[in-house]
């Protein structure tokens, strides 16, 4: 079954990153999922001042605002969608990603099939 963990970042050092955790963890992180076979897609997204939001009102009407307006104390950061055969094992591997540390946080979510 595949699932989505969406990486939160709680604090966020001088230069973008996750406070509690460095490029090693991350780079040794992503290649135990990838050689566990497990990993279907995954990015890290652009620091928070590139993002733009879109927003469509009642009547049709489009706003689009540059920002970075988060609205929650945490910034998402990027993604892993993982292939694990039950929700036990992908609450194992975000446990093991370094952005649940700390301030951090890994959101667990099912991806649906449609197909199914």
């Amino acid at each position: 079954m595949k699932y989505m963990l969406l990486i939160n970042a709680g604090t966020v050092d001088a230069e973008g990153g996750a406070a509690e955790c460095d490029e090693q963890d991350w780079m040794a992180y992503d290649k135990e999922v990838r050689e566990a076979g497990i990993l279907v897609s995954g990015e890290s997204l652009a620091d928070l001042v590139t993002a733009t939001v879109v927003k469509v009102g009642p009547e049709g009407e489009r706003t689009v605002v540059d920002g970075p307006f988060a609205e929650s104390r945490e910034i998402l950061g990027g993604f892993y969608v993982i292939d694990v055969p039950d929700l036990d094992a992908a609450l194992d591997w975000a446990a093991r990603c370094p952005g649940a540390r700390g301030s951090g946080s890994v959101v667990v979510r099912p991806v649906a099939d449609f197909g199914a």
